[in-house]
């Protein structure tokens, strides 16, 4: 007789939680980082309140995402970075073929800019994640024959930068997500995180839309260059 593994059940439930469109698509907005509204994931899902509702409960029930209430609003995020990337891990799964065309000029545009640069969570994705990671790679900061790992260079090199790196908890240093637009790791981790929230901070890009894509500014060019040698204008 063979003992069932004790993770079959809690498996199965999450398996069911993500499998709904509705729910995959508040999932994957929540990929920016960012708390949202029901109502305004309401809007970008195209159901009723009332039904996304029922789908949000669902998911804080399952500790997929996390609920803050702020007077009449109820905010939600997802519930952790283990959770993010899950996600974005299953994304990178999705055959690029399989997504549905864009049907109009706003969502193409979109889908450019998302492919151009955008923040995984709290890294930085697309071809300005991959161009980050590469030159990261490049100049010996961080290896990826043996998995992703910062050298000793690199770790002084966050410190040079002014990039503090919380070594604390229990997340790696440095870990590589498979990029679902480019289909090669970039950078996550807690260096990703650090390095995607200076850039934030500093200046060196900026959110655009509602979406997660980020573009480099004026300034984010010179200092890409200056600090890694590295030139983004193709994802400006």
């Amino acid at each position: 007789m063979t003992t069932r593994d004790p993770r079959v059940p809690g498996l199965a439930r999450l398996a069911a939680l993500i499998a709904d469109e509705t729910r995959a698509a508040c999932l994957l907005a929540l990929l920016d980082g960012r708390a949202w509204t029901a109502g305004e994931l309401a809007r970008h899902a195209g159901v009723a309140a009332s039904t996304l509702s029922e789908h949000l409960s669902r998911l804080v029930a399952g500790g997929v995402l996390a609920e803050e209430r702020q007077g009449r609003h109820r905010y939600v995020r997802l519930a952790d970075v283990r959770v993010a990337q899950l996600v974005e891990d299953l994304a990178a799964q999705v055959a690029p073929g399989a997504a549905v065309r864009p049907r109009t000029l706003r969502e193409v545009s979109a889908g450019s800019a998302m492919a151009r640069g955008r923040t995984c969570y709290d890294h930085l994705a697309g071809r300005l994640g991959i161009a980050v990671t590469d030159a990261l790679t490049e100049r010996g900061l961080l290896r990826q024959d043996t998995g992703f790992a910062l050298t000793d260079a690199g770790v002084e090199w966050f410190g040079r930068v002014g990039i503090a790196l919380d070594r604390s908890g229990r997340r790696p240093l440095a870990r590589g997500c498979l990029d679902w637009t480019e289909r090669r790791p970039h950078l996550a981790g807690v260096a990703g995180a650090a390095l995607c929230r200076h850039a934030l901070e500093a200046g060196w890009c900026v959110r655009v839309g509602s979406e997660r894509a980020v573009v480099v500014t004026a300034a984010g060019e010179r200092e890409f260059l200056a600090v890694l040698g590295v030139a983004v204008e193709g994802v400006r």
